[in-house]
């Protein structure tokens, strides 16, 4: 499948650079095939019913954005470097933690090289793939989230860091409220939207809520690089379902409720841990899933997710879910109805294709 069918132009001004307030004020747009009913977030209770169960990610970003230098060599100066951690290594030795990342300027990195970022926080280059380090930081794991928190900002995606710097406040716009696992370094923006207000309102109309577990990395904001879809790679996140989770999420479906994933994290998570049938099993591994048109789901009957880049995984995976056709005409609408994209933006409520 060629990649330019998941094209769309995109005018920069759609693009959110910062979030709505109250979170749950941000615009929903609920696409029904060709129908489409402009809502809010916090109109999503009427949309649901008793016994359907919300499947959120708890995972929590952690301020893996970090600026340095390199130190000089010889008679050089010291070279400013900016570092963004996207996966930590599990192999470490004791009192060292080992992180992949990519790292501007990589061309000015050797093998050996250290990177300073303050005083008592610094990592050597063990090795360098094009524009990815392996850096080594010789702290315990416990030690290294303290320095990380006291050095590191929020790792905004590029589309918004290139128009302004991270501050104080993304710390929380950037975070779901019910984050509770730390690992990510991006957040799983369709939960942005839920305040605890309209997640009591939701429990009370009878509407359950399920929490799993999948880090985002960094490899979410890659663009695919390729013709064909069939040639693209798919970075791998980890995530857990527990025995507990699952059997909830089966007990839901089991009474008739519908399965809601909030946010494309969520989604690709159950569709991997899903049999044939739907059940969800217990998961605790990587997941590279790569959702294309002609996937058939098995585990999630709508999504909430936000609006997604052109030529994404994720604008295909939307399309796979509700109809490449639907997508498309829901797009061109809410970019001619000054719908916001990305991160900060609006959101859609999408029902399941079905054969």
């Amino acid at each position: 499948m060629r990649v330019d069918q998941f094209d769309f132009d995109l005018p920069q001004d759609r693009i959110a650079l910062e979030p709505v307030r109250p979170r749950d004020s941000a615009r929903l747009l609920h696409i029904l095939g060709e129908r489409k009913v402009d809502l809010t977030v916090r109109e999503l209770p009427t949309l649901l019913r008793a016994g359907d169960m919300l499947v959120v990610n708890d995972t929590k970003v952690i301020p893996a954005q970090l600026f340095g230098a390199r130190a000089a060599r010889g008679e050089g100066d010291d070279v400013p470097v900016d570092v963004t951690l996207h996966k930590r290594e599990t192999d470490t030795s004791p009192g060292v933690t080992r992180w992949r990342a990519f790292v501007r300027p990589a061309k000015r990195l050797r093998t050996g090289d250290e990177i300073v970022f303050s005083d008592q926080f610094a990592a050597i280059v063990e090795s360098r793939n094009g524009a990815e380090c392996v850096l080594r930081f010789d702290l315990d794991a416990d030690a290294f989230d303290v320095r990380l928190g006291e050095a590191g900002a929020m790792p905004l995606p590029p589309y918004i860091a290139r128009n302004r710097p991270a501050t104080t406040q993304d710390l929380l716009d950037y975070q779901t409220t019910y984050a509770r696992e730390s690992g990510s370094v991006a957040a799983p923006t369709a939960g942005l939207h839920f305040t605890p207000e309209l997640l009591e309102t939701l429990k009370g109309e009878g509407v359950l809520m399920e929490t799993i577990t999948l880090h985002v990395g960094a490899g979410t904001f890659l663009p695919v690089s390729v013709d064909e879809t069939s040639d693209h790679k798919m970075h791998a996140e980890w995530g857990e379902i527990t025995e507990a989770q699952a059997d909830a999420i089966n007990e839901a479906r089991a009474d008739g409720g519908r399965i809601i994933a909030v946010g494309t994290t969520s989604l690709r998570l159950l569709e991997s841990a899903a049999d044939e049938n739907g059940l969800v099993k217990p998961f605790r591994d990587e997941t590279d899933i790569f959702i294309t048109p002609g996937y058939a789901f098995r585990a999630v009957d709508l999504l909430i997710t936000n609006f997604h880049l052109p030529r994404s995984t994720l604008f295909m995976l939307v399309c796979a879910f509700s109809g490449a056709e639907t997508m498309k005409s829901a797009y061109t609408y809410a970019i001619a109805q000054a719908y916001r994209f990305y991160s900060y933006g609006d959101a859609c409520l999408l029902e399941r294709q079905r054969p």
